[in-house]
């Protein structure tokens, strides 16, 4: 039987690196085809791991907590009687870890140096929260060799309440300091912390960017400035689909749905009847599909995920609000599985339960488009007999012009519209 060299899968299009959250066999277990062995986090989520071949884990090369480049060596697969040393010898100078965020490399001791090129040196950190501060506490500065790994939230509130991060064990995912964490450091022992009459606030804070906000930075304007988009706007009435919504809700044993389960069904069976804005630009042609993946836009504590629901189309409403409800809570607790983290042809952002009226979006490469929701709204309207007040929801088509022209989108958002605001449509 082949060795089976074990690497650091590219699970996103933008993913260069993973973090080796733990191993869960151990060398010397038996493992066979599609076992996870390991939980990775990416700039998306923690994902597990699973095994391509079957024999005995013979050598982990990596330890937990380590951050290694994509296709970098991490472990390696085989039978007892197999010969590894080959395998593990070619792959571990490609493959070596950079230094794990969550424990710093060691500082080597050097020589005195003339003060002019050495900073002052920090006093050392309290050794427990409890001692007084009498002077404003600055953003707790990183470790020698690595940072601590917090949401932007957590570090704000810690700035704010003379909470040392460095002092904190994170309850959030993949050991990650959250809000809670320092709120419940900071009332743990309030005595400890006295106001400081007249302290100067500090006049700004940079705030070092999580892997999630780094990868955003580094994709959107690989979509905002080559991408040439266009907008699409309409106005969809809603008081048809949000009487059915009640109906369904109201009945027992069955689905909670959603105003999205709503557009996702809707765009679902559009797409089909459009098939160019099911599309994506590829250079030298538009590659046309024939399923319905979509990209569902969850916004978490440190950034935006865009999880994929597959083959939308073949699902009814009530299977598209339990598997939507399941991957947006997953996408929360960054338990998402590969394949969905990528693969969507087409998305929707829904920014509606924030009370936004109306948004465009920008389209996720190399989707060909993405339609932004707002809320539902109670707004006056002009009726057969008269002024009266109905539910209406604006939604915004960003489309690829490289993809599709203005007409093809017109009529997609058309027969989105149409099939809202005859709700019925839906259940077929």
């Amino acid at each position: 039987m082949a060795v089976t060299k074990v690497v650091m899968p590219k699970l996103s299009e933008a993913m260069e690196t993973g973090r080796l959250i733990k191993w869960l066999k151990q060398e010397g277990d038996r493992i066979q085809g599609g076992d996870v062995i390991a939980e990775i986090e990416t700039d998306k989520a923690d994902v597990e791991m699973e095994a391509f071949g079957s024999g005995v884990l013979r050598k982990i090369l990596v330890p937990a907590g380590a951050t290694v480049a994509v296709g970098g060596l991490i472990g390696v697969i085989a039978e007892p009687d197999e010969d590894i040393a080959a395998v593990v010898g070619t792959g571990a100078g490609s493959s070596a870890p950079t230094t794990s965020r969550s424990e710093p490399a060691p500082v080597p001791t050097t020589a005195a140096a003339p003060a002019s090129k050495v900073a002052p040196e920090r006093a050392p950190a309290p050794a427990t929260p409890a001692q007084p501060r009498s002077v404003p506490v600055e953003p707790t500065p990183a470790p020698v060799g690595g940072r601590v790994k917090a949401s932007p939230l957590a570090k704000k509130i810690a700035a704010q309440s003379g909470v040392d991060l460095r002092l904190l064990q994170g309850s959030g995912p993949g050991g990650r300091i959250i809000r809670r964490d320092v709120e419940a450091a900071a009332s743990a022992a309030p005595a400890a912390r006295p106001e400081v009459v007249g302290a100067p606030t500090a006049e700004y804070e940079d705030v070092a960017l999580t892997p999630m906000r780094a990868a955003i930075a580094k994709r959107m304007p690989l979509s905002k400035a080559p991408v040439p988009h266009f907008y699409v706007t309409s106005e969809i009435a809603m008081d048809r689909a949000w009487e059915l919504r009640e109906e369904l809700n109201a009945l027992e044993g069955q689905p909670k749905i959603s105003v999205n389960d709503l557009v996702v069904r809707a765009c679902a069976l559009a797409l089909l009847a459009h098939p160019g804005v099911n599309a994506s630009f590829k250079g030298e042609s538009i590659r046309v599909y024939h399923r319905v993946h979509m990209g569902i836009a969850v916004a978490l504590e440190d950034g935006l995920i865009t999880p994929v629901l597959r083959d939308c189309h073949a699902k009814s409403l009530a299977q598209l609000a339990v598997e939507s409800r399941d991957l947006a809570e997953r996408a929360r607790s960054r338990k998402l599985r590969a394949q969905e983290l990528s693969g969507a042809t087409f998305s929707i952002s829904n920014l509606g339960m924030f009370d936004v009226a109306d948004f465009s979006a920008i389209i996720n490469p190399p989707e060909g488009a993405i339609l932004a929701v707002g809320s539902v709204r109670r707004v006056p309207v002009v009726e057969a007999s008269g002024l009266g007040v109905g539910r209406r929801m604006s939604v915004t088509l960003s489309c690829d012009h490289r993809v599709m022209d203005g007409a093809m989108g017109a009529r997609f958002l058309q027969d989105v519209k149409r099939l809202i605001e005859e709700p019925l449509r839906l259940l077929v």
